[in-house]
C-alpha cells in the first residue's frame, strides 16, 4: 500500500457563488512563493469576478476551452498562435510597457511579434543588405544607438527583420529553412553608436488569420493587418533590453494595427538618399532612406523608474501594504 503524503491544507467551507473564490485563495495560500501566490490571487479574483459579473455559461466556458486548444494546436517552431492571441488583445504591449518603462527622451518598445527567430546571418561589418527581394524598393538605414545623455552606444547587439514586397517573413513560405532566411540581420554599432545596412521599403501585411486568432477577428468585425513596419531589438550589457520597431507614417493601418504596436514616437518619414549619400553608402541617388536615433535605458534606470510606478500601481489600487521586490508587487508579511 501506497503511503499518502500528509499535506496540511485549510479546511474549505460548504461552497456557493459567493464564496468559491475565497477557497480558492485560501488553498493557495500556503505557497512558500510570495510572488507565486500574489499573482495567482488575483488571477483567481478576476477569472470568478468575470464569470460572475458575465452570468458565464458551461457552454460559453466549453467553447472558451476549444478555442484555447485549437490555439495550441496551431503552434509550430516557427508560428506562435498565442503570441499572436496576446498581441491581438493588447496583452503583449501592456506588459511590456510595464515591465520596461522608459522615462522622456529614449525610444519605446512594442510588440516582439511571432516571426522573430534566431535564424537571421551575424555580421561582421556594416553596409550589408538584409533583403535579397529583387522586387522590394530599395531602403538605406541609417542609425544611431546612444544612453539617454546623448553617449555614443559601442557593440550594442542589433537584431533586425522585416516582411519581403509581399508582406510575408521568410519563415511563411514552405521553403524556409533555417539555412536560407531573407529579411534579417545581427549587426553591430561601431564605436560611435552608428549603424547602418541596406533594406526595402516596408509593406503593409497580414497577421496569419487561418488560425483561431483570425476566425476570432472575423466574429469581432476586425481587420487582420499590420501598417508598414521594420522590428529592431537591442541588447548591451548594462542596458535595459529593447524591442522596438518603426512605422511609416500615412500607413492606411497607422491608427488601426491590428496588434496594437503603433506609438507616435516611432512612427517616421521616410528621406531621400543625397548624392553625397549615395557616393559613400554604395547606393542610388533618390531612393528611399530611413534614419533614427534610438536611444537605450540602463538597467539602473528602468529598474528605479519600474519600482516607482509598481508603487503608484498599488497605491492607486488602494493596496498599501505591498512590498517591491525587483519591481514586482507582493504582500508585505513584515
Amino acid at each position: 500500500m501506497v503511503e499518502q503524503q500528509k499535506i496540511d491544507i485549510p479546511e474549505l467551507k460548504d461552497l456557493t457563488i459567493d464564496n468559491i473564490t475565497e477557497n480558492v485563495n485560501l488553498i493557495n495560500s500556503q505557497a512558500p512563493d510570495a510572488r507565486l501566490k500574489y499573482v495567482l490571487e488575483r488571477l483567481v479574483s478576476h477569472l470568478h469576478d468575470f464569470a460572475r459579473e458575465t452570468r458565464l455559461s458551461t457552454q460559453e466556458w466549453h467553447a472558451g476551452i476549444e478555442f484555447l486548444t485549437a490555439v495550441g494546436k496551431k503552434c509550430t517552431d516557427v508560428r506562435q498562435e498565442f503570441i499572436l492571441l496576446s498581441d491581438t488583445l493588447g496583452l503583449s504591449l501592456l506588459v511590456d510597457s510595464i515591465d520596461h518603462p522608459k522615462p522622456p527622451a529614449s525610444t519605446e518598445g512594442t510588440v516582439l511579434g511571432p516571426y522573430h527567430t534566431h535564424d537571421a546571418p551575424h555580421h561582421d561589418s556594416l553596409g550589408h543588405s538584409i533583403s535579397g527581394d529583387p522586387e522590394g524598393e530599395p531602403l538605406l538605414c541609417l542609425c544611431t544607438v546612444k544612453t539617454t545623455t546623448g553617449k555614443p552606444i559601442s557593440n550594442a547587439k542589433i537584431d533586425i527583420w522585416e516582411t519581403d514586397s509581399k508582406g510575408s517573413y521568410d519563415v511563411q513560405y514552405e521553403t524556409y529553412s533555417g539555412d536560407n532566411p531573407d529579411g534579417r540581420a545581427v549587426l553591430r554599432s561601431d564605436d560611435e553608436g552608428v549603424f547602418w545596412f541596406k533594406a526595402i521599403v516596408p509593406v503593409p501585411y497580414k497577421i496569419p488569420d487561418d488560425g483561431p486568432v483570425g476566425k476570432m477577428l472575423r466574429q469581432l468585425g476586425r481587420h487582420p493587418w499590420r501598417p508598414s513596419h521594420m522590428h529592431f531589438m537591442f541588447e548591451k550589457e548594462g542596458y535595459d533590453h529593447l524591442i522596438t520597431a518603426l512605422y511609416l507614417r500615412g500607413d492606411p493601418y497607422e491608427t488601426s494595427d491590428a496588434v496594437f504596436g503603433v506609438k507616435e514616437s516611432l512612427i517616421i518619414d521616410l528621406g531621400t538618399v543625397t548624392p553625397e549619400q549615395a557616393k559613400k553608402y554604395d547606393v542610388k541617388e533618390g531612393a528611399k532612406l530611413l534614419t533614427y536615433d534610438f536611444v537605450l535605458v540602463t538597467d539602473e534606470e528602468t529598474k528605479n523608474l519600474r519600482d516607482e510606478e509598481a508603487k503608484k500601481a498599488m497605491k492607486a489600487l488602494g493596496r498599501d501594504n505591498m512590498a517591491i521586490i525587483a519591481g514586482l508587487p507582493v504582500p508585505d508579511v513584515d
